[in-house]
């Protein structure tokens, strides 16, 4: 987490999953962003053998959280410190994500810090991990 920004950092937590995060700080300053949930858009089938179920799953519950969605992308420790930047992997912006449709809301599944609105996702998309209560919009309103 304290490489410069653009490179992913997986870890393991509670003992059985894989996390990543998208660092965003300068080199030596620990700062990133979880990645919560994605719209899977391609290598579905891929996807959905990574995840191992036995059985064919929908795509919204493929990768609608921080675990399912390492499990999907067969994200593990080997690709912590990965380039995003690279030709190997790359985060792109989703066209028609306008700052008006970005909303933030109260963070989840943590116990401090739960007053900061530090949880961005794009209003009323299908594949956001865990609905909040409400959602106000963070940026150009």
């Amino acid at each position: 987490m304290f490489q410069k920004g653009g490179h992913l950092y997986v870890y393991f937590t509670y003992g059985m999953h894989f996390c990543a995060n998208v660092v965003t700080g300068p080199e030596g300053i620990g700062e990133a962003v979880l990645l919560r949930a994605v719209e899977p858009v391609q290598c579905i089938e891929t996807m959905i053998r990574n995840r191992k179920s036995g059985k064919k799953k929908d795509t919204f519950n493929l990768t609608n959280g921080p675990a399912k969605l390492c499990q999907a992308f067969g994200l593990s420790r080997s690709d912590n410190g990965m380039d995003l930047l690279g030709d190997r992997c790359s985060i792109m912006r989703k066209r028609g994500a306008e700052r008006e449709s970005i909303v933030s809301t109260t963070r989840i599944g943590i116990r401090v810090g739960t007053e900061f609105k530090w949880r961005f996702s794009i209003r009323d998309n299908r594949w956001v991990s865990k609905k909040p209560a409400k959602s106000k919009p963070s940026i150009g309103n």
